[in-house]
């Protein structure tokens, strides 16, 4: 009898101890959070880069500002086009962090006096006197400063930009090889950036100064070249981070980029599918 109790009990304890493991919660592993397809978050820094009307109005400027931040996706860049000389001044009141302009001379200044260092070559272009076709002043063939000279002595229509650019400061210098003083009712200032000032010279069938590249680019225009292909009309570029700047990597990479084999590349096939030519042409070293 006592071993049949036992018996039993043994079963009634087998039968607790199943329905026990019946009730335990389940572990179930929970799903990552982390996925794998996914690219992590990039804290984005951004930086101001000052630069030139023609670099904007040539659409150059977006195609590798975009370029540079799909490389570096850590940087936006913020751009502001402006004349060589507002840039400059901008960098001098750090208000920019690398600046791409167009005047050697006023270049070479800025990073003398301190305000920016590294300065690099970029790419070049060229300089053209563009006119109405029917060339009033009959200056086609002629060298800028015999053209000038002439433009002057006719008071025929000049459109300058008068805003201390890299291309105004160019047109001063020959003013100043030919021997006048700019001015009279038949001298304009437009106080504007390359494009909106060959738009004005068209409407008002007058002459001016321009970049090839803006020129190119505005060829709905009906202006017409009649002077180039001067050594004195070289267009160089160059990018100069500013010192002190606020987002000094920033600028760092920027100017890194666009003077590297993938920046050159975009540079020199920028325009040859629209225009047939370059706008501009990579030199750097």
């Amino acid at each position: 009898m006592k071993a049949i109790r036992s018996v039993a009990l043994l079963l009634v304890l087998l039968m607790m101890l199943n329905l026990v493991g019946c009730g335990s919660p389940q572990v179930t592993e929970e799903p990552s959070t982390e996925d794998p397809a996914q690219p992590e978050a990039v804290e984005v820094t951004s930086f101001i880069l000052a630069t030139t009307t023609s670099t904007l109005d040539t659409g150059l400027l977006d195609v590798l500002n975009a370029a540079f931040e799909e490389e570096f996706p850590q940087y936006q860049v913020k751009a502001i086009a402006v004349g060589t000389g507002e840039a400059l001044k901008m960098g001098e009141r750090k208000e920019a962090d690398v600046v791409l302009v167009h005047s050697r001379a006023a270049e070479d200044k800025f990073v003398e006096a301190g305000y920016g260092f590294d300065r690099r070559d970029v790419m070049y272009n060229d300089y053209v006197l563009v006119g109405p076709g029917e060339d009033p002043a009959g200056i086609k063939g002629m060298d800028s400063a015999e053209a000038f000279k002439t433009i002057a002595a006719q008071g025929a229509v000049f459109l300058s930009r008068g805003d201390d650019s890299g291309t105004h400061k160019k047109e001063m210098s020959i003013w100043s090889k030919a021997g006048v003083e700019p001015g009279g009712q038949w001298y304009f200032v437009s106080g504007q950036g390359m494009g909106a000032t060959l738009q004005i010279a068209d409407e008002k069938r007058g002459y001016t100064l321009s970049d090839r590249g803006t020129f190119l680019a505005s060829s709905n225009l009906g202006l017409v070249v009649l002077v180039e292909k001067e050594p004195a009309l070289l267009n160089p570029y160059g990018v100069i981070q500013v010192t002190g700047a606020k987002n000094a990597e920033g600028a760092l990479a920027y100017a890194g980029f666009i003077t590297s084999p993938a920046g050159q590349a975009i540079i020199a096939e920028f325009g040859k599918d629209k225009y047939g030519q370059p706008l501009f042409f990579p030199d750097a070293e």
